[in-house]
């Protein structure tokens, strides 16, 4: 069964421990610069909010790559770049609607959420329920419910 990563930016603290088990799985080393996952801080509402790519189903960046370096992992569903046929042209940086895709300067390389082939770093080091992996099923039907409940609608009968 095909999971999603799902983000609840109520629950995030700031903590930036998923970036740091990012960076440690990806790159061996503690450093939220190399993170695939970011934690974006809006200072006057006083929010952190994780942000990483959501593997879109119609995955801009697959089609956009001139070198076919990006793939999806059949039994993740994650987009997937492979290092060794990307010529860090950033094209699909490019394409990215939401600005998840960052530029490796030390590879040369682009780096994106890979979902750590099924067990995601971020989700197991994140100390809230602001990260979770769930079965893309329940994932939509959790959204559904959030946005019902936010606008009125899971009370109507």
């Amino acid at each position: 069964m095909e999971k999603s990563l799902v983000i609840d930016a109520s629950q995030c603290t700031g903590c930036h421990l998923c970036e740091m088990a990012c960076s440690y799985h990806h790159e061996g080393t503690f450093n939220p610069s190399r993170s695939r996952i970011k934690i974006f801080k809006f200072e006057y509402e006083g929010r952190n909010v994780p942000f990483v790519c959501t593997q879109c189903a119609e995955a801009w960046c697959l089609h956009a790559c001139p070198v076919d370096a990006i793939s999806i992992d059949e039994r993740t569903g994650a987009k997937v770049v492979s290092a060794g046929i990307c010529v860090g042209c950033k094209v699909c940086i490019i394409a990215c609607p939401f600005g998840t895709i960052n530029y490796n300067t030390t590879s040369k390389k682009v780096d994106k959420c890979d979902l750590c082939a099924g067990k995601p770093a971020c989700v197991e080091a994140c100390p809230t329920t602001a990260l979770s992996f769930v079965d893309t099923e329940q994932a939509g039907i959790s959204k559904m419910r959030k946005w019902a409940e936010k606008t009125d609608l899971g009370n109507r009968n």
